[in-house]
């Protein structure tokens, strides 16, 4: 597309997107002859500008007189004429001293989802960290009445989790202590993705030369590894941030959109694309495949250790966003992350 526009148009539909970004008002033709800083005339400039509306790149709301970018133009403005500046000193050490918190995973993500909200004024949005790359540290079973069990689970010394799964008979301390001592001794330090690997494999294979105390050991480690599989989930912050979005202030609209923050389904499947991509990923209106975010864009950078893949982090706000200003910030956010998260020597 940007082939099929010369210089001059360009440097227009830069102009008039940059102007509605930082106002929210249709551009008009003197408005953008005078922004542009071109010697044209309006009359030029609106020759221009319906040549931009003619391969849809802008259009004119209602009966204005003006114009505004649509999906295809903000995808044209930010894939080859803006100008993403670097994040100025201060902002990237307040991310790095507000993120330099220690603690569990689970908090860095609650963290970092706070401060692409406070910074950007738009919704920040952190996935959970992906366990099948975690490695098992330790196992713990604890009785609990009514044929319960709490079980803990520590991974790569960061993360603890809980769940509670349901027996068939009660356990006592001691037993649940042998079933954890056998488990921590066969696969301390191994990922999890392989350890429930192993224990589907050899209970399924090897269940009739297994002893009775392994059979259940391992029976229960499966249960709570499906468990923990199961958690994959977001943090997000800042949602209200965008009521005042006048873009997205209709009542249906926001309804729609809050609906689909707390259902996550849909969220997340966004999300879960951006995984396997590198650097940040931008979504803008109806790109994302969701109608509840047809008036939204989703900028999200991955975040990692060692080298693997973990999460996503971003931003969700209106699709007049400023984008210079927030793909740096969601950029340095997810290598400060990823800093924070990997494990220090």
């Amino acid at each position: 597309m940007a082939a099929e526009l010369n210089e001059r148009a360009q440097h227009l539909l830069k102009a008039l997107t940059e102007r509605y970004i930082r106002e929210g008002q249709p551009v008009g033709s003197r408005t953008l002859a005078r922004d542009a800083g071109l010697k044209l005339s309006p009359a030029t400039v609106r020759n221009v500008i319906a040549d931009l509306e003619d391969l849809g790149l802008v259009r004119s709301p209602h009966t204005s007189a003006g114009r505004v970018p649509t999906v295809q133009g903000y995808r044209l403005f930010v894939d080859t004429l803006l100008s993403v500046k670097p994040l100025e000193q201060q902002t990237v050490e307040e991310l790095q001293e507000n993120l330099d918190i220690g603690g569990d995973s689970r908090d860095l993500v609650e963290t970092a989802s706070s401060l692409l909200s406070d910074v950007t004024r738009l919704a920040g949005v952190v996935t959970l960290p992906r366990n099948e790359h975690a490695s098992l540290q330790r196992v713990e079973f604890l009785p609990l009445s009514n044929r319960k069990v709490l079980a803990i689970l520590v991974i790569s010394d960061t993360e603890v989790q809980n769940c509670i799964l349901n027996t068939e008979r009660d356990y006592g301390a001691a037993e649940l202590q042998q079933y954890s001592s056998f488990l921590n001794e066969q696969f301390a330090g191994k990922e999890l993705k392989s350890v429930r690997a192993t224990l589907i494999a050899e209970l399924k294979e090897t269940r009739e030369n297994l002893n009775r105390m392994m059979t259940t050991a391992m029976t229960m480690a499966d249960k709570m590894l499906g468990e923990a599989e199961k958690g994959s989930d977001y943090v997000l912050a800042g949602q209200t941030n965008l009521m005042d979005c006048d873009e997205l202030c209709n009542v249906t609209t926001m309804r729609h959109l809050f609906e689909a923050f707390d259902e996550k389904r849909e969220i997340l499947g966004l999300l879960d694309q951006c995984v396997e991509s590198e650097g940040v990923q931008i979504f803008i209106g109806e790109e994302s495949g969701y109608q509840m975010l047809d008036e939204c864009s989703l900028v999200t950078a991955p975040y990692s250790v060692n080298g693997k893949v973990l999460g996503v982090l971003g931003v969700i706000g209106p699709t007049r966003m400023a984008y210079e200003r927030i793909i740096p910030i969601v950029d340095a956010t997810a290598r400060i992350l990823s800093a924070a998260l990997n494990p220090k020597d």
